[in-house]
């Protein structure tokens, strides 16, 4: 998931979602509630270490952090973006298409209501991808605001909480707190991340209770159209931001036959392959 949010157009939920532990997500969010925290204030220890579900949020987190050190300090995954687009996303597409498989097969749109929900999904997606970016100054305000609506994507399959950070001119600024240990923008984005990733967990848990139908089919048409931005081959254009190329518009194309470009289908494949032997092995450990 740390890995998939670096990638902008690549959503973290959307791995959870293929790994099969987007419910367990969305519901160890929710179990840091407000009986959680007026445990902590009466000081009942014993409800604040059992209440949260920190078997799964612990590893979770760690995975997580150290994915998001090891490729912004170790291996410069925004560098690779821009010298290898082609093959990084051409892996990421092919999850992104083998978790769109699973999605459908399961909840299939065989009436022309589950089809709606399916269409509605296409329409939101094509009208997020299609945004124009913007860019905000640099005020704690903006950060903390950028910081809820980073964690709301975050945990929305199909929304990339770095496209979002892109699409508000704040990419660059928050890899580069991150890298740099900046506190003055690193303390209001996490803050807002937060607030953000508490409160919208739990209007998905009524979602996803309430409509997990309509819900799933809507999240596979969000996806579907999220393919337009992750396509590999795409005339991408770049710009200098504070010393460093920061990718600034793209435009699929079609691509011409090298070696780049057969590589990237190779990847593609294996993406679609890996989604589907996750799922066979997860069956097969269920049952």
């Amino acid at each position: 998931m740390g890995t998939a949010d670096i990638v902008p157009g690549v959503s973290g939920a959307t791995m959870a979602l293929i790994l099969g532990i987007y419910l367990e997500l969305v519901n160890a969010i929710k179990s840091f509630d407000t009986k959680w925290l007026q445990a902590i204030y009466t000081l009942q220890w014993d409800v604040v270490i059992k209440r949260p579900h920190f078997i799964f949020v612990i590893p979770l987190l760690s995975g997580i952090v150290i994915a998001i050190l090891f490729f912004t300090q170790v291996v410069p995954l925004p560098k690779l973006l821009i010298s290898h687009p082609e093959k990084i996303y051409g892996l990421f597409f092919g999850l992104i298409i083998g978790s769109i498989i699973l999605l459908l097969r399961t909840f299939r749109p065989n009436t022309l209501r589950k089809f709606l929900f399916f269409a509605a999904g296409l329409a939101l997606g094509f009208t997020v991808v299609s945004i124009t970016p913007s860019n905000y100054p640099d005020t704690p305000l903006i950060i903390f605001g950028t910081g809820i609506l980073g964690a709301c994507a975050m945990i929305s399959p199909g929304i990339s909480g770095s496209f979002v950070l892109l699409l508000l001119g704040k990419y660059s600024v928050v890899l580069d707190a991150i890298g740099n240990i900046e506190p003055k923008i690193l303390t209001p984005f996490v803050l807002g991340f937060g607030v953000g990733i508490c409160l919208f967990s739990r209007l998905l848990s009524f979602i996803i209770t309430k409509f997990i139908t309509p819900f799933t089919l809507g999240i596979a048409g969000f996806l579907t159209a999220s393919l337009y931005r992750i396509w590999p081959f795409q005339e991408r254009i770049y710009a200098n931001v504070h010393g460093k190329l920061r990718l600034v518009s793209s435009s699929p194309e079609l691509p011409i036959f090298s070696s780049t470009t057969l590589y990237s289908l190779v990847l593609v494949i294996i993406g679609v392959c890996l989604v589907l032997a996750l799922q066979y092995f997860s069956h097969e450990k269920a049952a």
